[in-house]
């Protein structure tokens, strides 16, 4: 399904998304960061919260880092409510999500994860491939609210096309 160089590629892929995402939103003010604006967490806060915490979560069940400081899946868009430490803390953990991808065994992508999911309110078990692409596949699904957010404020992110990452380019 997805090898160890794809989880690379892409954690490296979701931290300049981020760098270009808080970049942009650092324009706006902390009341239009803020603002519901009808997005599934609210506000461009509540939806960059929302990854972060997301992104916590699962490596908390990838590789034991320490689990977000939630109760339920509604404080996840407003866990952290200082942007400054929003934005320090979204930068701190993209670089543990590369340090795991970097290191990533590919004898453990072939294995299975079991967790109790808030969502579903039960235990699961998955392949651990499935979950790391939709670790992925979650970032990117919510990036793409929170590019919407920024342009519908006025902000202007940079583009968002993988070939284009400059790693890649």
């Amino acid at each position: 399904m997805i090898t160890a160089g794809y989880a690379q590629t892409m954690a490296r892929y979701n931290r300049w998304q981020n760098r270009s995402l808080y970049a942009a939103a650092s324009t706006l003010t902390d009341a239009q960061r803020k603002q519901d604006r009808g997005a599934f967490f609210g506000s461009l806060h509540g939806t960059l919260c929302h990854i972060l915490i997301g992104d916590q979560a699962w490596m908390h069940r990838f590789a034991g880092t320490p689990a977000p400081r939630i109760k339920s899946m509604a404080e996840t868009a407003m866990v952290i409510t200082d942007w400054t430490e929003l934005a320090r803390d979204r930068q701190v953990f993209d670089a543990v999500i590369i340090a795991w991808a970097d290191r990533l065994d590919p004898t453990w992508l072939a294995g299975e994860t079991t967790w109790h999911s808030m969502v579903a309110g039960r235990t699961l078990t998955r392949p651990n491939a499935l979950l790391v692409a939709h670790f992925y596949n979650h970032q990117t699904h919510h990036r793409g609210q929170a590019h919407c957010l920024l342009t519908g404020l006025g902000a202007r992110p940079e583009d968002t096309d993988l070939p284009f990452m400059p790693e890649v380019a």
